[in-house]
């Protein structure tokens, strides 16, 4: 063994120490489609916050560079090791350390999975809000990408539901970012700034995040449209109506009649309409009362009827979760279905059906499909790219990107940018902003240790 890997054995203990091709190809990549693996030299798993220290201060030295690793379950790349780098797994740091129902937050470490958290919290009556879609996912790994998902709409992002932090930062000095509390005003906000940094300022090793109590009544009701736009002009009606959905989704007819043959889903909907609609709308409300609820949901149904919907079903139960469960699944359906890419362009709610509309009009032309669902309610759109040649695969999302960032938005709303998409950020983002990022960059890694080639893509 080397003198390296030596020293991170003696921090962590030889049984938590691989190195070379003893290290399990599941720790070269995550789920992103265009990286390609890449097994790195060595594989750490600390037990605490003081090993994560003494790992960085050790590849620092030994100009090591490091990634951070949840569950592998992102989409960027941005967990994708260097060959000759070190991968911290925070698979043995998995403890829910407190469920503090006074304060309705929650302490916990960054390899604890929404799964589990979602167990504990269920035991209290409280819930954690931010759900990206698979619950393997670990919180650690969702404070790297900020990540997002289907209840955005009510309850934001990552960055809305962290209120501390204790982190690592390169130089192996320990910090508390944050706390219990709702609001502060006490300087920059460093939770903030390393909550979607993707493992390239510090190293999340502790997570306070905000709970919510859980509405024992729900439902989700189901519309067909005619077109795109229809489906887009609702939204907006449905958000400034009051409703409050907690999930407000779109689904293009390819994409459901992909998933709905995959989970085996059978919605009720006539061959007739099945047949002309072109996109429908998901949307799911929640009450902690049930007539309440009832009366929102015929509400809704009334609204979505005057607004054009060729019908509305009202799923409650096991109907609704499966539907859920089945558009949540949509990326391993694209996946499974050839897609070469898949993207996460966010734009202004109201940007929505022209963004559609140019990002298809842009495929066809290149002989691609760009298809897909979305979380219409923030503007997330997420698209499946079939463009199997490389070169035009690049030249059509560098437009889509640039489209999206032309109608206000960016080029990932909550996967990242990663290895992935890097080089993209980097050739249509303002050079002004890039090179302040830049420089907060160095001022947190002056050696450039942490997932260096993620956001600032290494050229040749």
């Amino acid at each position: 063994m080397g003198d390296v890997a030596a020293r991170f054995a003696k921090i962590v203990g030889d049984a938590n120490l691989l190195s070379g091709e003893a290290i399990p190809e599941d720790y070269a990549h995550d789920e992103a489609l265009t990286t390609s693996a890449q097994r790195p030299a060595y594989l750490a798993k600390p037990g605490s916050t003081e090993e994560v220290a003494e790992l960085l201060k050790a590849a620092g030295e030994h100009g090591v560079p490091v990634t951070a690793r949840g569950s592998g379950t992102g989409l960027s790349g941005a967990a994708r090791p260097r060959e000759d780098g070190l991968v911290i797994s925070f698979e043995r740091m998995n403890a829910v350390l407190e469920i503090d129902t006074e304060n309705h937050v929650a302490v916990v470490q960054p390899g604890v999975t929404l799964s589990d958290l979602d167990e504990k919290t269920t035991e209290a009556g409280l819930g954690y809000t931010v759900y990206p879609g698979e619950l393997s996912a670990s919180v650690g790994g969702n404070v790297g990408t900020n990540a997002g998902g289907m209840r955005a709409v009510k309850y934001g992002v990552t960055r809305h539901n962290v209120v501390g932090l204790q982190a690592v930062l390169p130089t192996g000095e320990i910090i508390r970012t944050g706390g219990k509390t709702s609001k502060v005003s006490t300087g920059y906000d460093l939770t903030q700034l390393i909550i979607g940094s993707e493992g390239t300022l510090a190293i999340a090793t502790e997570v306070i995040v905000k709970l919510y109590p859980r509405l024992p009544h729900g439902a989700t009701v189901f519309a067909p449209f005619e077109t795109f736009d229809e489906v887009m002009t609702v939204v907006p009606k449905i958000i400034s109506s009051g409703l409050a959905p907690h999930i407000l989704e779109y689904i293009d007819n390819l994409t459901l009649a992909a998933i709905s043959y995959n989970e085996k889903l059978s919605l009720g909907v006539p061959d007739s309409i099945r047949d002309t609609a072109q996109a429908y709308l998901v949307v799911a409300l929640e009450n902690r009362d049930s007539d309440r609820l009832h009366s929102d949901i015929e509400e809704l149904g009334g609204l979505l009827g005057d607004l054009g919907a060729m019908d509305v079903y009202v799923l409650e139960g096991p109907s609704a979760r499966k539907l859920i469960e089945a558009r949540e699944k949509a990326f391993w359906t694209a996946k499974a279905a050839g897609a070469d890419d898949v993207i996460d362009v966010v734009v202004p709610r109201s940007a929505m059906p022209e963004f559609l509309r140019k990002a298809r009009e842009m495929a066809l032309s290149r002989e691609a499909g760009a298809l897909g669902c979305g979380h219409a309610g923030d503007g997330n759109v997420h698209l499946a790219i079939f463009c199997k040649d490389a070169d035009k695969r690049k030249q059509l999302l560098t437009d889509i990107f640039a489209l999206g960032m032309e109608l206000g938005g960016a080029i990932s709303g909550e996967h990242g940018l990663g290895r992935a998409k890097a080089g993209y950020f980097l050739d249509l983002e303002d050079p002004a902003k890039i090179a302040l990022m830049r420089r907060i960059k160095e001022s947190f890694d002056p050696a450039g240790i942490l997932n260096p080639g993620v956001l600032f893509a290494e050229r040749a």
